[in-house]
């Protein structure tokens, strides 16, 4: 099975350094020297990983045939791709590869069905679950252990106890002020002076 472990950026300096956003948990494992990656669009690839660093928090990368600015930059947006075993599972138990995310069916812990994972979203900040409701709209729920509860691939099933308004129209007043802001026929009672 092939997985998109990378995104090639722009060019770092003028050496064929490329910096990298990395779309893998495992890059040690998978954007090490000496790996041999399929890229997207095909034609650009294979490409062999000759040196990786950090670099203000970066990755930076150096394939090999490529020694210049120019050829760094021939390679922006290109795709990594690794072959990976299906049957391969990350060492942490609480991690998982989004092929197997892919097509579970999402349920609150009260057991209402909400949808089926048809995409996962990796954003800076977190990774977001793009559901697909019975009905045929989408919601995205945010991939933190606050809201998704646990993850059962026996079941093929994700349970989340999401907060009001997130997966229907009950939301809570967040502040006094939106309290004051309500109809007259749900405003609070007044001070009596």
């Amino acid at each position: 099975m092939q997985l998109v472990v990378a995104r090639i950026g722009r060019a770092h300096g003028i050496k064929g350094e490329v910096t990298v956003e990395v779309r893998t948990d495992e890059p040690e494992l998978r954007l090490g020297p000496g790996a041999v990656l399929a890229t997207d669009p095909a034609g650009v690839g294979p490409l062999t990983i000759e040196t990786g660093r950090v670099h203000s928090g970066r990755l930076l990368l150096r394939f090999a045939g490529v020694r210049d600015r120019s050829g760094a930059e021939a390679l922006r947006n290109t795709l990594l791709i690794a072959e990976v075993d299906p049957e391969e599972l990350p060492e942490d138990p609480e991690e998982f590869y989004d092929h197997q995310l892919m097509d579970l069916d999402v349920v609150t812990k009260d057991g209402v069905e909400i949808g089926r994972i048809t995409e996962i979203s990796h954003l800076p900040s977190q990774d977001l679950f793009i559901v697909e409701r019975p009905d045929g709209s989408e919601v995205m729920i945010p991939f933190v252990e606050q809201i998704v509860i646990e993850i059962d691939l026996e079941e093929q099933r994700a349970v989340i106890d999401p907060p009001p308004g997130l997966v229907d129209d009950r939301a809570e007043v967040a502040s006094a002020r939106d309290a004051e802001a309500a109809p007259a026929d749900q405003a609070a009672p007044e001070d009596q002076a």
